[in-house]
This record gives structure tokens, C-alpha cells and sequence, in this order.
């Protein structure tokens, strides 16, 4: 075997997979899978297959995801800069797809760090509803935050909070929310080493009560007839089917819903949770789990859970449970009372105005900042030299910088919020500076010049060098009565990759530094 696997966690896994533990102990000597999903915001399952550059192979779980080889390194083509595709572990995504997310609902992505699940969403809701997306990691939302850009997600706001406050800006207000809870990653050992080997320190008893929080908080947020998954990558059952039994327990009003058959889901093992409670292994003191939610109904319910087994499909360990409120949906505020549309337009905040919160700029001595005004007068202006029209949506101020936000941005006071919506720049030296967030949710019809580089002659690549090209005035696409000089949305293949400024036969790069190809 290649992985070296805790003998206490081997113990234990033999004592609850009784005969199919020889088959589960020999998966560790597979090869682990690789997998992408289509980023349908940018381009439909069947149009990529007819382009893609590797062989697919449909994941069982995953209408948009494919199992691909992974020595061909997906992460090294211009598709992969272009957003076409999420590089994701097979297993991983299955938690969104039972999610069931329908364009137009307000969805909570609670730890999602670096991103996966949340683009996954984001694809799901096609531009139409809110996607929350939250790590309580400052430094895990850096990648959160650049997915979201590179996936060209325009609907989501990028917080760094605790779920608990979040909870007090948004009560009552998600109609769908994932939970892919930390846990002891017993699931993950064939793909991370290292997390076999932090396992006994990463503790299953430290893990269960962070869960507990996080799901108590979770209900707080979901609106009547609204939906939680909660998800994990382990095999422990204090962790998974206790989780879910206390929860049942605690919250009447919710429900287990079966996952859909012949995706791949092995059902929940409850059985495991007499064993915990026979053997008196249940969970800790502090997790609050009391004896019956192990022997009750509530635990004979667990059987509605699933999980993706490393010994029976091709991808990684995950549990998979679906909470449903039984309340009767009603529609929820999307504002807060009181807040009128002319109250939230950019430069006429009430916020803005009265005080400045957690989220407004550090004022510096001597340094100038452009005002309200000056910045949507600027944005409205480069909009109108560049884009077909100006994206929906209104535009808010936030740290100087200019964003199209899904939410009114007095929800959002207090809390620490990375990204309150979809970049798209700010203004330098009394000029509006595009983000490349903007050009990476842009399509081609929505610019007024487009450049479509070559993928044969390498063209793309040094674009995403940060190379200047010489182009020749005539291939920069336009209406008849606008000039070429200018910002230009350059592409692929007619997929957007970033920023360029064409000016008398060159381009010059505005791709960013920090995501050239390397």
C-alpha cells in the first residue's frame, strides 16, 4: 500500500466495513481520479465536448463533470484561463448537484474555500438569484475570490466571516444552503498524505462540535421550505449520520431527502450509530448528542444519507446528507426595511453618507481619493466607449473601487467582505481602470472590440505571457463607426481571457501579473 494509513483509523474502519474491508483497504492502492466540470456560464457540456482538447469521460454524479487524465495537465491550456472548466476531484462534486440550485435562489456557500462548489453553484443559477460564498480563512478567500473572477461570476458577494454573523445580516434569508463542513478528511487520505497523517491531531471529537455549530447556525439562516446539504470527506459516523441524527432531533421541522439512485450513492449506515452507542463511542460531552438521536427515529433515518465509497466508484470518500424544511416557501426581502432603490444607487448611500463601517476605505493623509460621483460618472462613461451596454445591476462604491453587487450594500455593513460583487475597476489618475473581473465575466457580443487570438500558433499563450503583440488594426473586431484604439476584449476561440489596449498596431497586455502562465 502507498499511503500510510493510522492503524487506529484502519481498526476502526474494519470494525464498521466488516466484509468489505479487504476491497476498501485495497482502493488505496488505485490510482486516484481527475476530474473537470464544464463552466456552463461560459460554455454548454455539448459545445465543449465537441472542443475539448482531452478525452472525457462523464462522472456518474455529475451531468457537467468529466473524468479526464491527469498527466495531460488541464491546468496548463488557455480553456483552463479562459474559465471553461473547474479542476475538481470527482467526488467533490456531488454536494452541489444534490443541492438542487434553480436560476433565481439566494444560496449560502458556507465554507467555501477555495472555491469549487461555489462555482459550481454560481454555473447553476446561470446570472439569476444570490450566491453568498464564505470561508472563515482570510487567506483561503484569496483563492476563493479569484475563482469566482476567473469563473465569470457576476451574482456573488466573497465574505471572511463567522457563520454566526452572518446569521445576524442574513436571518431567515437563503433558500438553499451547502455546508462542506471541516472535518477529520478520512475520505481524502488516498489524494492528501498529509492528511492521514495530521488525522489523530485533526481530531473526529475536535471536528463533531464545530459541525454541531455550524449546522445549528445554518437553520438560522435558511428560509421556510428551504433547503441544507451537509457534506463531508470523511467516513467517521460521529461526524456524518450523528451529525445528522442529533440535528433531526433538535430541528422537527426538517426532513431527510433520499438522493437520486443510480448516481452512484451507497445509502447512510445507522447501523454504525447503534454500534457508537453500544460500545459508548458516541460523541463528546460538548457536542450535546444525546443517546436516543442514536437509537431513534432520527437515526433510522440516516439510511436516506449517502456516500460516495473509494472501493465501489472512481473518486475519493464523501457523505452526503439533504436536509428539507417542511415550512411552506414564502418569498423573502431581498433588502433590508425601509432601504429604497434610490437609497442604494452608487453615490447616494445612506451609508456612505452618515458613516463609515467595517467596509468603507481608510481615509490617508495627503493621498485623495476619487468620490462617489466621480467614480460612477467614470464607470458609466467606460461603459458606454466600451461594452454594448451597461451590465444590469446597480453599482456600488466599496473601498474605491467599483462593484455591481447582488445585495444592498447596508447589508453588508459590518461584516468583513472580501468582494461585495462582481468587480469592474476603479478610477486612476481621473480614468476608469477596467478590472480584469469584468473582462472575464464579459462574452464577445458584449464588447464593442474584440480581438480572437490563435491557439495554433501560440498567439494565446504569449497573450497570457503578458507579452505586447503587434496586431494589425484589421483584426480588431468593432462596429463600422467605432475606432480600434481603445480598451479590446481579447479571447479565444471567441472565450474571453482578459484585457488588452490597442493603440497604433500594439496591444498592450492589461492581463494581471499574479495570473500569467507560468
Amino acid at each position: 500500500m502507498a499511503v500510510q494509513l493510522p492503524v487506529a483509523f484502519l481498526q476502526r474502519m474494519e470494525a464498521f466495513l466488516g466484509d468489505q474491508y479487504d476491497d476498501f483497504l485495497v482502493s488505496y492502492d488505485n490510482p486516484r481520479y481527475a476530474g473537470i466540470r464544464v463552466n456552463t456560464l461560459k460554455i454548454g457540456v455539448r459545445e465543449f465536448r465537441e472542443i475539448s482538447p482531452f478525452e472525457l469521460r462523464p462522472i456518474p454524479w455529475c451531468d457537467s463533470g468529466f473524468y479526464v487524465d491527469e498527466s495531460l495537465r488541464p491546468g496548463k491550456h488557455p480553456y483552463y484561463h479562459a474559465g471553461l472548466y473547474y479542476i475538481q476531484e470527482p467526488s467533490a462534486m456531488a454536494p452541489a448537484e444534490v443541492l438542487d440550485i434553480r436560476p433565481g435562489d439566494r444560496v449560502l456557500d458556507l465554507c467555501a474555500a477555495p472555491g469549487g462548489k461555489s462555482t459550481q453553484i454560481a454555473a447553476k443559477l446561470n446570472g439569476q438569484g444570490i450566491l453568498v460564498t464564505n470561508d472563515i480563512s482570510a487567506e483561503r478567500t484569496k483563492a476563493l475570490a479569484k475563482n469566482m473572477e476567473l469563473y465569470g461570476v457576476r451574482n456573488a458577494i466573497v465574505l471572511n466571516e463567522t457563520p454566526e454573523r452572518i446569521a445576524r445580516a442574513f436571518p431567515g434569508y437563503f433558500n438553499k444552503i451547502l455546508i462542506d463542513a471541516p472535518c477529520s478528511g478520512e475520505g481524502m487520505f488516498r489524494k492528501d498524505e498529509d492528511m492521514a497523517r495530521q488525522w489523530e491531531r485533526h481530531s473526529i471529537a475536535k471536528c463533531t462540535v464545530m459541525q454541531r455549530d455550524i449546522l445549528r447556525t445554518a437553520a438560522s439562516l435558511l428560509a421556510p421550505g428551504g433547503r441544507i446539504v451537509y457534506s463531508t470527506c470523511t467516513f467517521a459516523p460521529e461526524e456524518n449520520e450523528a451529525q445528522i441524527a442529533a440535528f433531526l432531533e433538535q430541528n422537527p421541522a426538517f426532513e431527510l431527502i433520499s438522493l437520486p439512485e443510480g448516481r452512484g450513492f451507497s445509502p447512510g449506515r445507522p447501523d454504525w450509530l447503534a454500534m457508537l452507542a453500544e460500545k459508548a463511542q458516541a460523541l463528546p460531552e460538548e457536542a450535546s448528542v444525546s443517546p436516543s438521536a442514536l437509537e431513534g427515529p432520527e437515526a433510522d433515518a440516516t439510511s436516506r444519507c449517502g456516500r460516495l465509497w473509494p472501493h465501489l466508484i472512481e473518486g475519493e470518500g464523501h457523505f452526503l446528507a439533504v436536509l428539507q424544511h417542511k415550512g411552506e416557501t414564502r418569498p423573502v426581502s431581498e433588502e433590508p426595511a425601509g432601504l429604497s432603490a434610490e437609497g442604494r444607487s452608487l453615490g447616494n448611500s445612506p451609508v456612505s453618507r452618515q458613516r463609515r463601517g467595517r467596509n468603507e476605505p481608510v481615509r490617508h493623509p495627503g493621498k485623495k481619493a476619487p468620490n462617489e460621483r466621480e467614480l460612477a460618472d467614470s464607470w458609466r462613461a467606460f461603459a458606454s466607449e466600451h461594452l454594448a451596454a451597461i451590465p444590469d445591476g446597480e453599482a456600488l462604491w466599496f473601498g474605491g473601487h467599483v462593484y455591481i453587487s447582488p445585495v444592498a450594500k447596508e447589508r453588508l455593513d459590518g461584516l468583513k467582505t472580501v468582494r461585495p460583487g462582481w468587480y469592474v475597476g476603479t478610477v486612476k489618475n481621473g480614468r476608469f481602470q477596467p478590472g480584469h473581473p469584468l473582462a472575464a465575466a464579459l462574452k464577445a457580443d458584449e464588447a464593442l472590440r474584440v480581438l480572437d487570438l490563435s491557439l495554433a500558433d501560440g498567439e494565446a499563450i504569449r497573450y497570457l505571457k503578458g507579452e505586447t503583440l503587434e496586431i494589425a488594426e484589421s483584426r480588431i473586431r468593432r462596429p463600422a463607426k467605432i475606432g480600434a484604439k481603445g480598451f479590446v476584449l481579447v479571447t479565444v476561440d471567441g472565450f474571453s481571457l482578459g484585457f488588452g489596449k490597442w493603440l497604433d498596431g500594439l496591444l498592450k497586455n492589461e492581463y494581471p501579473a499574479g495570473w500569467r502562465w507560468t
